[in-house]
């Protein structure tokens, strides 16, 4: 095992800090949206949406080279420099005059906060392994779930009483206490003699074999529908609550409810995986979100749900739609990495980076479509599933 100065605690909490910057900079802008478009696309409020898809689409883009820049010059800097990136994205955004501008800085905030989310996992994977290599994960990950229950409320307390900019100092001082504990407590974890040169024909060819596989091929338009699902359920959640059932002042609560009981997606997957395997899984999880987003947008189009109904009906279809990315992301990641196990590292990067961004550009449609209620939203959503079904019952066992 390599030197590391931190002891375990540490490292993990350490790892979750890391893990949280993407969480942290999507889901405590929530409640900035409806001022964000007030103030800057008064005429086009739905526009403010596209402050989380930029985001987003910066990261998928990042994703793709994060992982290759830190097997060449090691994990310690490409983590520190990219979270320079995303630090400098944040100081542009709250500088920005303009909503553009600032799309293209949190492009930029995006980009930079790729590094860690990708390269904190080759870190711990360069210090652990097995079983006790699960155990760090699993720890970390436990403390990153909590982190969108959270992030609304923290947003909510920091806009009152600062304003809605004084969100992007706040990811500048979280990048930078992640920087410096990072430079001031861990350890290069990559040797320079177990480095690979960066050249671009590896990456190329890693690209060109992932898409020659059939299965990595429809695995990867399933995640992106699945994606699209979750980004276009992100960006109009803060706009339903708020003009369709009049309650923005208590989406934070609502929120952290829903990402809680979401959250269990990924104990019960643990559980039920290795007994009914990940396709299975896959296709009931998709199979029952087609059927409950046709109810929720036939019902809602119709005008069927009695008053008192709408709002919980709202929740339970959401709550959903969030535990079946919970039941569907990581398999369906699993599921395109079989086939190409001797590249996994650069094969994880080309099928995240596609996943994500082409994701991206699915659901930036559906936010742009919202019109005072769920319906397109919830019509998106069973068009997603169906055809990510149909691309499951397609794949050959």
């Amino acid at each position: 095992m390599t030197p590391n100065r931190l002891s375990q605690n540490e490292f993990i909490a350490m790892i979750a800090m890391l893990f949280a910057i993407v969480a942290f900079s999507i889901d405590s802008m929530l409640p900035a949206l409806p001022q964000i478009a007030a103030e800057l696309s008064p005429d086009a409020p739905n526009k403010a949406q596209l402050i989380i898809m930029s985001f987003v689409l910066g990261m998928g883009i990042g994703t793709f080279f994060a992982g290759p820049l830190s097997d060449s010059f090691g994990r310690k800097p490409i983590i520190i420099g990219g979270t320079l990136v995303y630090a400098l994205g944040a100081w542009a955004a709250w500088a920005a005059p303009s909503l553009e501008t600032m799309l293209m800085a949190r492009v930029v905030q995006g980009l930079g906060a790729a590094a860690p989310r990708v390269v904190s996992l080759a870190l711990v994977r360069d210090l652990y392994k097995g079983r006790e290599m699960a155990r760090v994960v699993s720890f970390a990950m436990m403390i990153f779930t909590l982190v969108p229950a959270v992030a609304p409320m923290f947003g909510t307390v920091i806009i009152a009483g600062f304003g809605w900019r004084a969100m992007f100092l706040c990811f500048v001082i979280f990048a930078v206490v992640a920087m410096t504990w990072m430079a001031l407590r861990q350890t290069e974890t990559l040797g320079p003699a177990a480095r690979r040169p960066l050249r671009v024909g590896p990456l190329m060819d890693a690209l060109r074999e992932v898409l020659s596989h059939r299965v990595v091929v429809t695995a990867i338009a399933v995640q992106t529908l699945g994606y699209g699902c979750l980004f276009g359920s992100i960006a109009s959640i803060q706009q339903i609550f708020s003009i369709t059932f009049d309650r923005a002042a208590s989406f934070p609560f609502w929120f952290a409810m829903i990402a809680v009981l979401a959250g269990s997606a990924s104990l019960l997957n643990a559980s039920l995986v290795v007994r009914l395997g990940m396709r299975y899984l896959i296709s009931v999880a998709l199979g029952c979100q087609v059927i409950a987003s046709l109810i929720m947008a036939s019902m809602t189009w119709a005008g069927l749900w009695p008053e008192v109904l709408a709002f919980p009906a709202y929740i339970v279809w959401t709550t959903g739609v969030f535990f079946m990315v919970g039941l569907t992301l990581g398999n369906l990641n699993a599921l395109a990495l079989e086939p190409v196990g001797h590249i996994a590292g650069m094969a994880a990067s080309v099928i995240s980076s596609i996943a994500t961004v082409s994701g991206v550009f699915l659901a930036a449609p559906i936010g742009q479509a919202f019109d005072g209620t769920p319906v397109p939203l919830a019509f998106g959503v069973a068009v997603f599933t169906a055809l990510g079904y149909g691309l499951m019952r397609s794949i050959p066992r």
